[in-house]
């Protein structure tokens, strides 16, 4: 069974077991404005809560999006990085952007 949780920076996390599949929040996306950008983590990569994860941009600004849990990059979304307007169409299903496998399960996410 899966759980989503959200973050103060509009960051979402769906947990499932001991992996957390983050993207940003729809409300993030419309108040960027058309994604054309993403830059996102090498698999392997490890995160710490709170730390720098991955960079979106838009026609208007450039975003960090921040880690919610600590842990280590399992899988990226390769699609958003050919075609970033999937996070505007779908924030919260096709336009993920990593899994992270969670370091501690007893951390709580941000």
């Amino acid at each position: 069974m899966s759980d989503i949780r959200y973050t103060k920076d509009h960051e979402y996390l769906i947990l499932d077991g001991d992996v957390a599949t983050v993207g940003i929040t729809d409300f993030a996306q419309k108040q960027l404005g058309d994604v054309v950008f993403v830059d996102l983590p090498a698999i392997g990569r490890k995160v710490t809560k709170g730390g720098d994860a991955a960079v979106v941009e838009s026609v208007k600004a450039a975003s960090d999006v921040y880690a919610p849990v600590t842990g280590e990059v399992v899988a990226v979304n390769d699609a958003i990085v050919d075609t970033p307007a999937t996070v505007n169409e779908d924030a919260h299903g096709a336009g993920w952007f990593m899994k992270i496998k969670i370091a501690d399960k007893g951390e709580p996410p941000i």
